[in-house]
């Protein structure tokens, strides 16, 4: 569902508004226990700019969301978010800026007690609550709550990732969590850049999020790393760490394979370093998969050559030129390799593509 969708409600009558309120109910703007697992994409560029503040508090704000929103005077104001239901968790990413967002006593009466995380992605934000003021680097988050009345500034333009959380399951993790409100979590937390890298990877992925099953491993994941974030000590920790910490740093370390697997410098020192953990420590996270941080590498290696050799588009490239683009020093080795896995030779791939 897009913005163009939702304008015809403002301007046109109650149809579409009723599919928003339905989300709202459903996604959790009351209640956290149903989801629809749907990613909603809100955008003001379309919108006239005279209408753009006032769409936005309505639909986003008021239905979605119960915040009061205005425009901060001389500011220009814009947002682009997407937004997630799932089961006991809402999540939302996306660029919000020239706007204030409050959590008002008038509001308060829906008796939502939810906690909220904003993490900041990028930009300046403020924040206010429980009589303590923060500003907010890139990086930073802080721990807000819906019961209590609070304030959100954005200036200019920020990137954020926000999740909305029951609190009886964050007291039930972090029993002291109501003495963190409105303090700043500094983006050196190590369980605060996992949760952001594994929210990150989880969002534009619809496809690996169906199914009751996977969705509440992903939230239980989220809840594990929330946890470690701010601060659970003894048995939550180790059960977090065992459980949420693991499958997030390996999932990072994933996206991190994939986005230099053409690199020499691909090594699992070199990713070591990166994730500031130790290189046994990854070899580990891969045995739990039944295989190894080689193995990984050699079969995204292997498996990005058949797609490029099954790609007519491809077909004037010299497949030594390809295999040596995506990261083997070795022909030799990298022609083993393919047929060991595909039992076929490379040229076989490309002699069978139309």
């Amino acid at each position: 569902m897009v913005w163009s969708e939702l304008v015809g409600f403002v301007y046109n009558g109650l149809k579409c508004y009723q599919q928003v309120e339905e989300f709202a109910v459903a996604g959790g703007a009351r209640s956290l226990g149903l989801a629809d697992t749907h990613l909603l994409h809100f955008s003001t560029d379309r919108l006239p700019e005279t209408d753009k503040i006032g769409v936005w508090r309505e639909v986003y704000g008021q239905t979605i969301l119960r915040l009061d929103i205005e425009q901060i005077p001389d500011c220009s104001f814009q947002a682009d978010i997407r937004l997630r239901a799932l089961p006991g968790l809402r999540v939302v990413s996306g660029t919000i800026g020239g706007a204030r967002d409050q959590r008002t006593q008038a509001l308060m009466i829906d008796g939502n007690d939810d906690f909220g995380v904003a993490i900041n992605w990028g930009g300046t934000i403020s924040a206010s609550q429980c009589g303590r003021e923060a500003t907010l680097k890139d990086g930073d988050a802080i721990l807000m709550s819906c019961s209590d009345a609070g304030t959100v500034t954005r200036p200019s333009p920020c990137r954020y990732i926000g999740l909305r959380v029951p609190r009886v399951i964050l007291v039930a993790l972090v029993p002291n969590c109501e003495d963190l409100l409105g303090v700043p979590i500094s983006r050196d937390t190590p369980a605060l850049r996992l949760l952001g890298s594994y929210v990150t990877t989880l969002l534009p992925d619809g496809g690996a999020l169906d199914g009751p099953e996977l969705q509440h491993l992903a939230v239980s994941h989220i809840y594990d790393l929330l946890a470690l974030t701010l601060g659970a000590t003894g048995e939550v920790t180790a059960a977090a760490e065992r459980r949420g910490a693991s499958v997030a740093r390996l999932r990072s370390i994933r996206a991190d394979i994939a986005k230099h697997l053409d690199s020499p410098k691909l090594t699992i020192d070199f990713l070591a370093r990166r994730h500031r953990v130790s290189p046994r420590y990854i070899q580990r996270l891969f045995e739990s998969e039944d295989t190894s941080f080689t193995d990984f590498v050699l079969r995204q290696r292997l498996a990005r050559v058949y797609r490029l050799l099954s790609d007519p588009r491809q077909r004037g490239r010299r497949i030594s030129s390809i295999a040596f683009d995506v990261g083997f020093g070795d022909l030799s080795y990298f022609n083993r390799s393919f047929r060991r896995l595909y039992g076929m030779r490379p040229s076989d791939v490309r002699a069978a593509t139309p």
